[in-house]
């Protein structure tokens, strides 16, 4: 049985549907271990309820990023996890920590990446546009909010749109790509090339030549 080790920095709702959709659909997979730097993240109460071990590293306590890091790190690896979700874990991770666990860390990002990195994406895609908007899971790379895509979920943007009421729409989809995408990791169907992922059908879907395109838009 695989491990799963998810951090958090609040209420983890994304937690949260990983957590409903393992144990709803029987994974072969625990969740270890719900990790966040915010000893007040409601996520943590969340995942008690739900019989998972909870850990708090309060990034305050620790004067450098580094040290932070290797503190986490060495939580983590506590669990010897198989896949780190990042699930709203706001903290920008240093380049040994990442590639500690590269190719092994997940990361879901509120928009279509490439576009709108970073902070405020809902204003940014507002700001842009855009007629479609959305999010992306991805594998974690030292370049912020890159890194090889594993799925993506669109969205429309409509004209009388706030970034509150286009966040909402965005989050549902959220909520359907990433517990997706970690069971995909579960089950062994993601490879890793280079800068692209790809999806291995699953058995049946291969007999049948059904062909899994949730990785490329799921609404």
């Amino acid at each position: 049985m695989r491990s799963i080790v998810i951090l958090i920095s609040g209420r983890g709702s994304n937690m949260e549907a990983i957590v409903r959709a393992a144990q709803a659909e029987q994974w072969p997979a625990r969740i270890s271990a719900v990790i966040s730097n915010r000893a007040d993240a409601s996520g943590l109460d969340f995942a008690a309820a739900h019989g998972i071990p909870t850990e708090v590293i309060p990034n305050k306590d620790y004067p450098t990023r580094d040290q932070f890091d290797a503190a986490l790190r060495g939580k983590i690896d506590a669990y010897e996890p198989d896949l780190v979700v990042l699930a709203g874990f706001m903290r920008i991770l240093t380049t040994p920590f990442v590639d500690h666990y590269r190719g092994r860390m997940l990361n879901i990002h509120p928009s279509l990446l490439p576009s709108f990195p970073g902070l405020a994406t809902h204003r940014q895609a507002l700001a842009a546009g855009v007629k479609l908007h959305g999010a992306t899971v991805h594998f974690v790379t030292p370049d912020l909010d890159h890194g090889p895509i594993v799925a993506q979920a669109c969205v429309p943007v409509l004209e009388d749109d706030s970034e509150e009421i286009l966040a909402e729409r965005v989050l549902e989809q959220e909520h359907v790509i990433y517990p997706r995408a970690v069971r995909w990791f579960i089950d062994g169907r993601l490879a890793l090339e280079g800068a692209r992922v790809r999806l291995a059908p699953m058995a049946a879907e291969a007999a049948a030549g059904v062909l899994d395109n949730a990785s490329v838009i799921a609404i």
